[in-house]
């Protein structure tokens, strides 16, 4: 049982730390290469991955959509489409402060999940949940701003990367809470077949945008010049943190493995100044407050889950 929980770990641990590299890296390619073919390439190679594995593991049966394409294809965009071209683009509208802001809202995502069940379902969360919620924005304030009150008054040049970077989350966040419409699959299968309609539509929409003259089609210069990136990009963020997230929440519990999310933003300003990034105070200090918000309502979380499972009777 204690090696299957160090095993939980050590999988979510690689997979926030790929996801945390993910920014920087990401960064790097973004100068050479626009987010919009950037996604299309890079999900069209996992995808392949993707059903390479599936196909070795569960057959040719497990492709079959069973009546559900509809919820496949919805959630498919929201990950492979929504999320994945909103994210980027955002990060590269922002600049140089995109790597860390868009970082730091993926660490969000189990604060702005809850809100989203809040809004849409009427479930108000505890009260720890929301204090921890203010905190984390403030946090994320202090970094998107860098400390300067001019950013308010220059705010209509940035709220279009941040907008598409809550896009992004929210279409993260739809997608993480549709794989309960399919118990009994496979998170394998689940990943496979959402990741390949996801990544259809986008390069349907990307190929279109293209056609229209909107978005201009790397020649195979470019798309070889990003290939060390590229590589990191599919193998990693894209297959192996996929994978082994799921593995390890599935060892950890989501309300214990998602602890392990703080890591990412950690990771990317780790790489940043490993990189010669200027990491000013108030990027660490709102980074901070970001994660002990995170830490803090992981460990309520927790507590409330003892106490539930102590108050319920066995029914043995």
């Amino acid at each position: 049982m204690k090696n299957r929980v160090w095993i939980g770990a050590a999988l979510c641990l690689l997979a926030s730390i790929s996801w945390g590299a993910m920014f920087p890296v990401a960064e790097s390619a973004l100068k050479r290469i626009d987010p919009f073919y950037f996604t299309c390439i890079r999900y069209a190679s996992v995808s392949v991955l993707l059903a390479i594995l599936l196909f070795a593991k569960e057959g040719k049966a497990s492709f079959r959509l069973e009546g559900k394409g509809k919820h496949l294809l919805f959630y498919g965009i929201m990950a492979f489409t929504v999320y994945n071209i909103c994210m980027f683009w955002g990060q590269k509208q922002l600049g140089a402060s995109g790597t860390i802001i868009a970082s730091l809202t993926e660490a969000l995502m189990p604060m702005i999940s809850v809100m989203f069940v809040w809004a849409t379902q009427s479930r108000k969360p505890p009260t720890y949940t929301i204090a921890s919620t203010m905190i984390s924005l403030a946090g994320a304030m202090l970094v998107v701003t860098n400390g300067e009150w001019s950013f308010f008054m220059q705010l209509g040049q940035q709220i279009f990367p941040l907008f598409l970077l809550l896009i992004a989350v929210l279409g993260w966040v739809i997608y993480t809470g549709g794989g309960e419409k399919f118990a009994g699959w496979s998170i394998l299968r689940y990943s496979t077949l959402t990741c390949i309609l996801g990544t259809l539509v986008s390069c349907i929409v990307v190929g279109l945008a293209t056609a229209l003259g909107l978005v201009p089609a790397p020649d195979w210069h470019t798309v070889f010049s990003v290939r060390y990136e590229m590589a990191f990009m599919i193998l990693l963020p894209g297959l192996a943190a996929l994978l082994s997230w799921n593995a390890g929440i599935q060892i950890l519990s989501p309300v214990n493995g998602i602890l392990f999310i703080n890591f990412v933003p950690i990771t990317t300003l780790l790489i940043m100044a490993f990189q010669g990034y200027h990491i000013s105070m108030y990027e660490l200090y709102g980074t901070a407050m970001v994660v002990f918000a995170l830490v803090c309502n992981n460990l309520f979380l927790r507590k409330a889950e003892k106490r539930t499972l102590v108050a319920v009777p066995s029914n043995r």
